[in-house]
């Protein structure tokens, strides 16, 4: 009773953690196919996320620069311009890094999908997707 529990507990795990992998399971040992997803799984669990993102100060001493520099061609007062800027460039920054922490997710995640797809692949399944 217990290998049945372990195994279902397993199988549940398995299949729940890289749901969107589609594999070919026609004449595949069970067994040997948990194993191998296990590894798997663990090899994609080592790939490494970005954490590269511009954020708000950035943002803010790039658009404090961009607003002097643009006040004081216009002739007008730098320190002004530097407020402006920064101002604009707190709001670029936020969005800006709010973007790049959704694209650094995906591509994460497509690199634990390549990972998943490459190991499963070279074990000798057939990966559809």
């Amino acid at each position: 009773m217990k290998r049945l529990t372990l195994f279902i507990t397993l199988t549940s795990l398995a299949a729940g953690a890289h749901a969107n992998l589609i594999i070919d399971k026609n004449g595949v040992d069970e067994k040997d196919y948990i194993y191998d997803l296990h590894q798997c799984e663990e090899l994609a669990g080592q790939v490494q996320k970005e954490t590269r993102s511009r954020g708000a100060v950035g943002g803010a001493v790039k658009g404090a620069a961009l607003g002097a520099a643009g006040s004081a061609i216009a002739g007008g007062s730098g320190s002004s311009g530097a407020k402006v800027g920064a101002g604009v460039g707190v709001a670029a920054g936020v969005l800006g890094g709010s973007r790049d922490r959704r694209e650094n997710q995906d591509n994460y995640e497509a690199d634990q999908q390549t990972v998943m797809r490459n190991c499963m692949t070279n074990r000798g399944y057939t990966v559809l997707n």
